[in-house]
């Protein structure tokens, strides 16, 4: 959007608190000022921020107390945007006239508002002073909030940390200062951290106020501070840890102890790689000892955080110079497996975890019998805790179902008897548990092909059983059974299961139920189940959009469905399933296409959807081009042809050029997946996957060509290469990945035993064809849902009155082009990857060439200016100098793209067009025409400038 527009857009949207503001009634005012946070969302760029603020500013200075401080509630809420403020020196002028007032409430306001502009103002003396002056008061609420402005203050400027540290040192000291003061003014210590000599003079104040104000407050407040100081200057966490499990061990204070847990989670959370041997050790027998179950579950929960990381292999396998015994033998090991039977089941789940990860972790020699005691703790468990609905039971089961998972991911030998026990217990289970228990089938199973199709039938009795149930978690049950029964088909349901499932469906689930399992059956293949349901449910819907949504489902999976019956070496077959598919495939994207609206326009799904239709095209031409081989042979002179000109394989023919074509074809495909891949930034990874699989296929494909048929001694196959180790976590990557193998075996084979190109290499080709299309694709999550939604608004300045309208500039100068731009989120920000830089692109293209008569030196050279910046806030500025000297009309193209914390650069745009019209100096313009004017009527003088004397 252009700032022109933004700024109208952003006028009308304050036109109903502005008179708010204006009115002469208090509750009007206080409305409409509550109102800003809510207006900075939705239009959050600095020009209505900035005006917004002052006029709050004016309210600040010339309302009341009640007023100021819901101006001051508005500041804290729209801290990001506090940056966009434009005339801060005027902001800040307008709020500081008010800490002379007479009334210390004012003040202590005012001080609250200056201590929340911190972020903006670090280094303004006038506030620095005036909060120095405010510490020495005698009103308690002036003092207060004197320190919270010190606290703010510290945290963003050097120089007044340095300075306000000896001041809050001596108060602090001071025999004069109240308890109370002290133990507000205590944390003020943690942002002392600006440098080294600061960092150590709070910490040796922070160890003299522990040892001399041994009293629990003070105490707890002081060791607080220690470890919010040490994660802040991060040299000192090693002797913060020490300190911490020091109290931990002596002191005997409940709420020391408590407070010390707490901040060993912190630092866990923070440093796991700093935490030694022995810190963990001291921490196992501090665990061990304790009588209180709430302090060893604290501290179980500081070890279970530490499993999780590195921490845990330095303990397991210490370095070679330390002697430790066998990782079954340490108390580590010792406190798991006494605290898997614990009565509290939150300190079982966090045994569990913490033995799970030793038994991943420790060395394959001491597995085996650490395996048998986890497997026997997580039994006890799910026994347990499956038959309790309560919500402590169901996290605890929760716990305990994602460490078997993470278990057996790395002891696959164990899968089958953890899969006959959840089936049993899924028998006696309560709703809630059976829905956890479902879902941690599906994982298994999708790692490990451990669901036989004998157990086919415990499941479609459980289905049964749970179409009776009238509980909360019915219609979740019967999504999670159902995904556990495709699964254990892998993608070939039997007539008993369709009518099972569909028969329960129609008597208990709702459409919202019938709709989730017909999207995990497109997930897992089952095209045929998934296309009755959404053709049942077309009908059951209230909005057009939704109806053309659901149909457009139906025809995909239509159109996957002809693709399921391909047989090996049937190719005409291939082709009339192929031209099957390309016709319900067409009728989908139709109707995919009536589905989009503005809010959602279905981008992704219209791309893979036109991707798989050219792929399924260039799949078919491939298999005619093929057949070419037999219809029309190489001639007889082929191979003397092939010699004389210096090629080691004899001619093909006309073959040679189709094929080079269909590889041409194929690698364009792959560009085009890799391209929808970089545009999917809030994709999941599985679809990613998907995407990337469907990449590796195109380019398999031509590979094949190029190795049986162009060129067998250049083709390589290097991009198939850089994902064969991945280890696959779906159904569908096991069997690509199996295919890929299997066409990559079969053309090596036939590349060394049967050189010259014969019906073989074609055979061969079209057999990797069907081998591909035989694997049914799967319809991941992002088709269906999108979980993490992230967006980019950029404005532009200038910006023209009118859309239509260009901007002018003149030849001899340069356009500064400003770029501004917010990133929007949605409710779940950052949940599969976050934004780290924003890369900005800025292009020119000349539309209309300057007119004949004149000459214009075309010395500029085009606009091609790439920028990254980093987003603070969600929020982004930077400038760009273009060159206009060609005359004529130029359109500039800004395009963003999203860089993330892994340094992958992501396309997700937006792409703004601005026009700009290059207009000739009048200067130059004047001696063109008098130039003109002298080659018509002979020499002229000059053009003479006007030179003014100096007054």
């Amino acid at each position: 959007m252009a700032a022109g527009s933004e700024l109208l857009v952003c006028n009308r949207g304050t036109l109903w608190p502005r008179e708010g503001l204006r009115s002469c009634k208090l509750g009007e005012q206080c409305e409409a000022v509550v109102l800003f946070p809510k207006l900075f969302q939705k239009y959050p760029f600095p020009i209505l921020i900035n005006s917004a603020f002052l006029k709050l500013a004016d309210i600040f200075r010339l309302g009341n107390n009640f007023l100021r401080l819901c101006v001051l509630k508005v500041t804290q809420l729209s801290e990001k945007h506090l940056e966009k403020i434009l005339n801060v020196d005027e902001f800040v002028k307008r709020v500081f006239s008010v800490i002379h007032s007479n009334d210390p409430v004012a003040r202590a306001i005012t001080l609250r508002m200056l201590g929340s502009l911190a972020s903006i103002i670090p280094e303004r003396k006038n506030a620095h002073h005036s909060i120095r002056q405010s510490l020495d008061s005698h009103d308690n609420v002036e003092v207060e909030a004197a320190i919270f402005a010190a606290a703010s203050f510290s945290s963003h400027s050097k120089d007044f940390a340095a300075g306000i540290c000896n001041k809050i040192s001596e108060m602090i000291q001071g025999l004069d200062t109240p308890v109370e003061l002290k133990l507000k003014l205590i944390p003020m210590l943690q942002h002392m951290h600006h440098d080294a000599s600061q960092a150590s003079c709070s910490r040796e104040l922070l160890q003299e106020l522990a040892s001399s104000y041994p009293s629990t407050p003070m105490l707890i407040v002081t060791l607080h501070t220690f470890t919010q100081l040490a994660t802040s200057s991060l040299v000192d966490i090693p002797e913060q840890i020490r300190l911490l499990l020091q109290y931990l061990k002596e002191d005997p204070r409940k709420a020391v102890k408590r407070l010390a847990v707490q901040d060993l989670k912190l630092l866990a959370k923070k440093a796991p790689h700093l935490w030694t041997r022995k810190n963990i050790q001291v921490l196992c027998e501090c665990a061990l000892s304790t009588p209180y179950n709430s302090l060893k579950l604290g501290m179980l929960s500081v070890l279970s955080t530490l499993s999780r990381t590195i921490a845990i292999k330095q303990y397991v396998c210490p370095n070679t110079g330390e002697a430790s015994p066998a990782p079954r033998h340490t108390d580590l090991v010792k406190l798991a497996q006494e605290c898997c039977y614990h009565s509290n089941l939150a300190v079982a789940a966090h045994g569990i975890t913490v033995l799970t990860s030793i038994t991943v972790s420790c060395p394959q020699k001491e597995v085996i019998q650490l395996e048998q005691e986890t497997v026997m703790g997580m039994e006890s468990l799910i026994l347990l805790c499956s038959q309790d609905d309560s919500k402590t039971a169901q996290a605890t089961l929760k716990t305990v179902l994602t460490s078997l998972v993470k278990m057996l991911k790395s002891c696959p030998h164990l899968s089958q008897s953890s899969v006959v026990l959840l089936l049993a217990q899924l028998h006696c289970a309560c709703d809630s548990a059976r829905v956890l228990m479902c879902q941690a089938l599906a994982a298994i199973a999708t790692q490990q092909p451990v669901l036989a199709e004998g157990m086919l039938g415990d499941l479609l009795d459980l289905f049964r059983v749970a179409s009776h149930r009238t509980s909360e978690k019915q219609q979740e049950l019967l999504v999670s059974l159902a995904t556990v029964l495709f699964v254990a088909s892998q993608a070939s349901l039997s007539a008993e299961v369709k009518t099972v499932i569909r028969q329960q469906l129609e008597n208990v689930a709702n459409g919202w139920t019938v709709y989730c399992i017909a999207r995990q059956a497109s997930r897992m293949g089952c095209h045929d189940f998934s296309r009755e349901l959404y053709q049942s449910l077309r009908t059951r819907v209230a909005s057009e959009h939704f109806y053309f949504w659901l149909n457009s489902l139906m025809e995909f999976s239509q159109a996957e469905q002809c693709l399921s019956g391909l047989s090996d070496g049937d190719y005409s077959a291939a082709m009339s399933a192929i031209s099957e598919a390309l016709k319900s495939y067409q009728k989908g994207i139709a109707s995919l296409t009536a589905a989009s609206t503005p809010l959602s326009p279905l981008t992704f799904q219209c791309e893979f959807v036109k991707l798989r239709i050219d792929t399924l095209q260039a799949l078919s031409q491939l298999i005619c081009t093929c057949n070419s081989l037999k219809t029309s042979p190489p001639p007889a002179i082929a191979t003397t042809i092939a010699l004389s000109s210096g090629s080691e394989r004899p001619s093909c023919g006309r073959i040679s050029t189709q094929m080079k074509l269909a590889m041409d074809e194929f690698r364009s495909l792959a560009a085009r997946y890799a391209d929808l891949y970089q545009s999917s930034f809030d994709a999941d990874y599985a679809t990613l996957r998907n995407v990337e699989l469907q990449q590796q296929s195109c380019l398999l494909v031509s590979y094949v060509i190029e190795a049986l048929i162009i060129d067998p001694q250049t083709a390589s196959f290097q991009e198939f290469g850089t994902h064969g180790s991945v280890l696959a976590e779906s159904e569908y990557e096991l069997r690509m990945m199996a295919v890929f193998n299997h066409v990559l075996e079969e053309v090596e084979t036939l590349s060394r035993k049967h050189p010259p190109v014969s019906y073989l290499h074609t055979g061969c080709l079209c057999d990797a064809v069907i081998a591909i299309l035989k694997v049914p694709l799967s319809f991941q999550r992002y088709f269906f849902q999108k979980l993490q939604s992230t967006s980019i608004k950029l404005a532009l300045s200038p910006s023209p009155r009118t859309p239509n309208e260009p901007i002018p500039v003149q030849n001899n100068q340069q356009l500064t082009l400003k770029v501004e731009g917010v990133v929007q989120h949605g409710s779940c920000p950052g949940l599969f990857r976050k934004i780290q830089a924003v890369c900005l692109k800025v292009s020119s293209t000349l539309q209309t060439k300057p007119a004949s008569d004149f000459k214009i030196p075309l010395d500029s050279k085009t606009n091609e200016i790439e920028q990254k910046v980093e987003p603070h806030n969600d929020y982004f500025s930077t400038q760009f100098l273009l060159n206009f000297s060609i005359l004529g009309t130029h359109m500039v193209s800004v395009e963003a793209s999203v860089v993330d914390t892994s340094g992958i650069e992501w396309k997700t745009g937006p792409k703004i067009t601005v026009s700009v019209k290059s207009l000739e100096d009048p200067y130059s313009q004047q001696l063109r025409h008098q130039l003109q004017q002298q080659q018509q009527t002979g020499p002229q003088p000059g053009p003479q400038r006007n030179i003014l004397p100096r007054q």
